[in-house]
């Protein structure tokens, strides 16, 4: 008892010393060298460069970190367009935006481009993030040593067939449900199918058309559109043909900004920045902690985002990104469903996919919430395979143009390594319950790694599979009250962009989250200004805290602890170094845990 008190006291004294140690961070720099006052006109500073992620990223204690995230950011373009000491707005851009992520924003930022003069300025600019400045700015301006990369559009597949069969002599048992689901072609092929071309190449031609349609129409520029794939562009040579209007540092467009304007200061209202020294560090400490917003909301916004797993990866306090799990996501939509002061729930997907049965179980508890309450889907950038499996339990699904649907298919099997470990003399021996009984031995060694599949396993797999897809387009066609037929028309692992997709019935609506938002609402018969709020999981170390005082002593193991830190650590990495190496084994890793079945994209896809 001594020590479990211990336990408690050292939680919260850590929680104290975050509390007191969390000091505000300083308003970006500007070249002015007296401070600037605290009221009067203002420009407001949106700092976008993380990109504006659905979910922020968990620090090492599974905290949420200081990365502004979507909802923030649509929180605070409402309350900028209703600011009256807001003269203009200064956007500050850079990393990576998805296509769909880039074309929502935009259009969260078509009030305020309206109302006041915005400015945007980036390091150097991407295919997206410049076609975010030109839908969204006044006035776009570059650094003298940068260039705007607007290069046309693409995407890379990596395949490995040579390195695993040919080099390392793996042994390759993978199989799919749908011709254009592509699954095996990675690692059994060295390029792709024609019917796994065709489809990547119909998404991509239908965002290329709307990229350069929206960059053309913006900057009111036909002859952009012939330009824009063209790049990279100095500075200079941009700004001469007319895809940016100024060539200068960032504290000289701030400045210009602020005396067009007649500001007295600027104001960060988003992004690292954005923690002001007198803001209550004790409150903000506890919101992270918690999991919803203050005061009651209505609507209920519930973010899935990740491979789908039936348990997330990386347990104890060290969780980190642990994707869409059924036992996180489940609860959460347990919890929208028995609280009675939400009246609609609007889930935002953005998902490769991953476990088929974690899936199917999710999709059966949206289902049941959805005869109690609205449910209204809105997509991110992708929801794909196991991801549209969840979205196709809407009542309505939004997808922006360059968002992704569909991949409705079947992938599964394993990659063996027991002909490579025979070549350095290592050998696997399978004693089976019965000896000499071949019925006994046929498949009591089918998941192992180093037992290749023959083909009458592979045939039995198949078949297993193929009921999986069955009942993947079963789920679909309920979900939709669409007929299976039409269902199957679109399924065989095809991806489509928004516009396909909702002329396929794919999706109801071209539209983002507020749209959704919106359409809930509706469907609840609430005010159109009625609150929503996000409904997110309690962090690990806040149950560990929880947990301390009734758990007996070793619950938390330090050395499954320094695991997790490992593990998380490794999977910071390679999302770093290859996001769709990272995808890829992440909507795969079930296959790791026994299931041979999965709803997922068989490659990450990176649109840059």
């Amino acid at each position: 008892m001594r020590k479990s008190g211990r336990r408690v006291w050292f939680g919260a004294a850590l929680l104290f010393s975050l509390a007191v140690g969390c000091h505000g961070r300083p308003y970006l720099s500007t070249n002015d060298d007296a401070p600037q006052p605290k009221s009067g006109p203002s420009v407001a500073i949106l700092d976008l460069r993380e990109g504006l992620p659905d979910v922020a990223p968990s620090n090492t204690f599974g905290l949420p970190s200081h990365a502004a995230t979507f909802l923030d950011f649509t929180r605070e373009v409402k309350d900028i367009v209703e600011d009256d000491e807001v003269k203009g707005v200064f956007v500050r851009l850079g990393g990576r935006l998805g296509p769909a992520k880039a074309e929502e924003v935009s259009k969260l930022m078509a009030p305020v481009r309206a109302k006041l003069p915005v400015y945007c300025y980036a390091d150097a600019y991407t295919n997206f993030t410049y076609y975010l400045a030109a839908r969204s700015c006044t006035k776009i301006f570059v650094p003298p040593a940068s260039d705007v990369e607007t290069i046309g559009i693409a995407s890379q597949l990596v395949y490995m067939r040579r390195l695993l069969q040919d080099n390392l002599h793996f042994d390759i048992d993978f199989l799919q449900v749908g011709k254009f689901k592509g699954a095996e072609e990675p690692i059994t092929r060295d390029g792709p199918s024609p019917e796994a071309r065709e489809s990547l190449e119909g998404y991509l031609s239908d965002v290329r058309t709307h990229w350069l349609d929206e960059i053309e129409h913006s900057r009111k520029r036909p002859e952009l559109r012939g330009l824009v794939e063209d790049g990279p562009y100095s500075s200079p040579r941009a700004k001469e043909l007319g895809l940016v209007d100024e060539v200068g540092y960032m504290d000289d467009a701030k400045l210009e900004l602020r005396k067009s304007v007649g500001a007295v200061r600027d104001e960060v209202r988003l992004g690292a920045a954005a923690e002001d020294e007198s803001s209550d560090s004790l409150s903000k400490i506890l919101r992270k902690l918690g999991s919803d917003a203050p005061g009651p909301a209505p609507v209920a916004v519930i973010l899935a985002k990740g491979s789908i797993v039936m348990a997330e990866e990386g347990g104890g306090i060290f969780g980190g990104d642990g994707g869409i799990s059924e036992k996180g996501l489940g609860s959460l939509i347990q919890k929208a469903e028995d609280d009675q002061s939400i009246k609609a729930v609007v889930l935002r997907i953005d998902s490769p996919g991953g476990s088929a049965l974690a899936s199917d179980l999710l999709w059966h508890k949206l289902m049941k919430i959805r005869k109690k309450k609205p449910l209204v889907i809105s997509v991110g950038e992708m929801a794909a395979s196991g991801g549209y499996y969840l979205a196709s339990a809407g009542q309505a699904i939004y997808v922006d143009h360059g968002g992704l649907v569909g991949s409705i298919g079947v992938v599964g099997g394993k990659i063996g390594v027991g002909g490579a470990l025979e070549r350095i003399g290592v050998h696997a021996e399978t004693f089976p319950a019965k000896r000499g009984d071949e019925k006994a031995a046929r498949r009591a060694a089918y998941l192992s790694m180093v037992t290749p599949w023959d083909d009458e396993t592979r045939a039995r797999v198949r078949e297993t599979m193929g009921g999986i897809y069955e009942l993947f387009l079963a789920r679909i066609s309920e979900g939709r009250s669409m007929p299976k037929e039409k269902v199957a028309a679109s399924a065989e692992g095809r991806i489509f962009g928004g516009d396909e997709g909702l002329k396929r019935g794919l999706v109801d609506s071209i539209g983002g989250l507020e749209e959704a938002v919106g359409k809930a609402r509706e469907l609840a018969s609430l005010p159109k200004d009625a609150r929503y709020r996000e409904l997110l999981p309690k962090s690990k170390f806040l149950a560990f805290i929880e947990g301390s005082a009734t758990h007996h002593e070793g619950s938390i193991d330090s050395e499954r602890a320094k695991e997790d830190l490992a593990v998380s650590g490794a999977k910071g990495m390679l999302r770093e170094l290859s996001p769709q190496a990272y995808t890829t084994l992440s909507s795969l890793s079930p296959l790791l845990h026994g299931e041979q079945a999965l709803c997922a994209m068989p490659y990450g896809l990176e649109i840059f």
